[in-house]
């Protein structure tokens, strides 16, 4: 599986998205209850990152697993392990490949949450799922939108997962945190959104994917 050959965090910050940040009722698991189930008129800003290596991609998805926490809702991400033929060492949703056996893409993503994080499927309640997302590694990914609900246990998948960590929602869905960078690569200029926090750094298809999110919850 091809990989992509640069550093992100060596480029240059070409602007900031600049969007006010979300009013704190917008970040409750009751409003978000209604957004994702009432789906308003929108548009995704983007669904896919860079050009694809695969002529038919294969089909994937991710948990945006929001987490309820009392100072307010986080989201749940992982750090993958740097051996990985793809997307290794970077920030991601857990979720992967759909299986021939998966119900539908929600069965993927709570399959796979369950297999690389240790987070049992009672503890998340699925509120929908945003547009597919087309990643430079040939997956065609459903983002699945749930709310978690403390107390659980964790146990990262070593093969997979180097660690997991949370950042707060408000965070993310403050686009003056969403940074615009561009780099050339064979196929032509392509721009991406990277997302800094802490000594982590989102960005790429996760960035984009939370992107989205943003855009949804301020339609």
């Amino acid at each position: 599986m091809a990989t992509i050959a640069f550093d992100p965090q060596q480029l240059a910050i070409d602007s900031i998205a600049g969007e006010a940040a979300l009013d704190a009722v917008r970040l409750t698991p009751d409003w978000l209850r209604q957004r994702l189930a009432e789906q308003p008129d929108w548009q995704p800003e983007i669904t896919q990152d860079f050009l694809s290596v695969r002529a038919v991609p294969v089909r994937a998805a991710v948990l945006i697993p929001l987490v309820q926490r009392p100072q307010g809702l986080t989201i749940l991400l992982t750090m993958r392990t740097n051996h990985l033929s793809s997307h290794a060492g970077q920030v991601s949703f857990p979720g992967g490949r759909s299986e021939a056996f998966d119900a539908s893409p929600i069965a993927t993503a709570l399959r796979e949450t369950q297999e690389e994080v240790g987070l049992a499927r009672e503890h998340i309640e699925v509120l929908g799922c945003l547009p597919d997302y087309l990643t430079g590694t040939g997956y065609q990914v459903t983002p699945v939108v749930g709310l978690v609900t403390p107390p659980f246990e964790l146990r990262a998948d070593p093969s997979e997962v180097a660690e997991i960590f949370e950042v707060p929602l408000a965070f993310l869905m403050d686009g003056l945190n969403h940074q615009r960078l561009s780099v050339e690569l064979p196929g032509g200029r392509r721009s991406f959104y990277a997302m800094p926090y802490e000594r982590f750094y989102i960005w790429g298809a996760t960035a984009g994917m939370l992107r989205n999110l943003f855009h949804l919850l301020r339609a």
